[in-house]
């Protein structure tokens, strides 16, 4: 018997007020931020009101995320909701830092995501990054080295690592890419 998921959560909207409420947003605090009145933003996430590309940058901007992240693929619909291809995953965040990430999780309407990030050879981010989260990873292939509140770790495959709220920053110095699996309560992309 097939498991019925609510079409409430498989939509543009339910994703952007998931994102919205995991980044400690009201409507109201959020609207104010675009411009835009809270019943017109009420209305898009309820899926009542399609946003234009201008307003779906903008919501991006302000939630941190980018634009490519909000648009899913077309699944079949016996596996929307609870299947998610290799060839169709969301890429998630910005590639700037030498970091490629895909959505694993089918959306972001649950109270986590799951994510498959490639640490691209020598990439690294020199500032650290703190997100009121918790975050774990899984290496798969390749080495890692984090740093957490000042300590350095360094990660082989096999390895995994959480992170609670602390500031943290990573270095691929090798001549391999490295490939994490990474879990983070609540959704942040």
């Amino acid at each position: 018997m097939r498991h019925e998921i609510p079409p409430e959560a498989r939509t543009l909207g339910a994703d952007l007020r998931s994102l919205r409420r995991s980044r400690g947003l009201t409507l109201q605090a959020l609207a104010d931020e675009l411009g835009r009145s809270v019943g017109w933003l009420s209305q898009v996430e309820r899926d009542m009101s399609q946003p234009s590309v201008t307003d779906l940058r903008q919501i991006a901007a302000a939630l941190d995320v980018s634009v490519s992240s909000l648009f899913r693929a077309k699944a079949p619909p016996e596996e929307e909701g609870l299947i998610v291809r290799a060839g169709a995953r969301r890429p998630i965040g910005s590639r700037e830092a030498g970091l490629v990430e895909e959505l694993l999780s089918p959306d972001l309407t649950d109270d986590f995501e799951v994510l498959h990030s490639v640490f691209q050879p020598h990439a690294k981010i020199t500032e650290p990054v703190s997100r009121p989260t918790q975050e774990v990873g899984y290496v798969v292939s390749g080495r890692l080295v984090l740093w957490i509140e000042g300590d350095y770790f360094h990660l082989s495959p096999g390895d995994s690592f959480r992170i609670r709220g602390e500031h943290f920053r990573w270095i691929n110095p090798h001549d391999v890419p490295c490939v994490v699996i990474w879990v983070i309560a609540p959704p942040v992309y």
